[in-house]
């Protein structure tokens, strides 16, 4: 009888662990992040081709591609919006960004769908990006810090936010 009821929970146990393995935790819907951006009255969204050398770029910066032949944007001025995704360590993260005159205003973590590194949500590491600018060999113009046990998650948030300076410098140029 011992041997059952130890089985069980170990079955018990792991269960719990796989639930919270495929756990997807959406701290802000990304419909409302872009309403945000805009005070609530989001412009229409454009597309943005992602070919030529803008897919290099990308590729050089995350070492793949967005996934995507075109990216939705919501553009008002000199202010755009992108909700982007990248892998952590398993799964996709969703993140939000909001670029004004060519800087940061906002980076927020959307949907975190990785078991370990949810980290990269809180403040404390999405306030880093405010009002960095994009340098010329495409990296940041700072030093980003770290978080102990979540370096693939700050890879990937760190990845994007290059990409979405990239493609908001993109977005500003005159159709070709």
């Amino acid at each position: 009888m011992l041997r059952h009821g130890t089985g069980l929970v170990c079955c018990v146990a792991l269960l719990l662990v796989a639930v919270r393995c495929a756990a997807v935790d959406v701290y802000l819907d990304p419909v409302a992040f872009i309403a945000s951006a805009f005070d609530n009255k989001p412009p229409k969204p454009k597309k943005l081709w992602i070919k030529g050398h803008l897919k290099d770029q990308i590729h050089s910066i995350l070492g793949t591609g967005l996934g995507s032949l075109r990216m939705k944007y919501w553009r008002e001025g000199a202010r755009t919006a992108w909700v982007l995704e990248a892998i952590g360590r398993d799964r996709p993260i969703t993140a939000g960004f909001v670029v004004d005159n060519d800087k940061i205003v906002q980076v927020a973590v959307l949907i975190y769908r990785e078991s370990r590194g949810w980290e990269v949500r809180y403040p404390f590491f999405t306030d880093q990006f405010r009002g960095a600018r994009m340098t010329g060999d495409n990296d940041l113009d700072r030093n980003i810090d770290g978080i102990t046990g979540a370096t693939l998650s700050v890879r990937a948030i760190t990845g994007l936010t290059k990409i979405a300076l990239l493609l908001h410098r993109e977005a500003q140029e005159p159709a070709r």
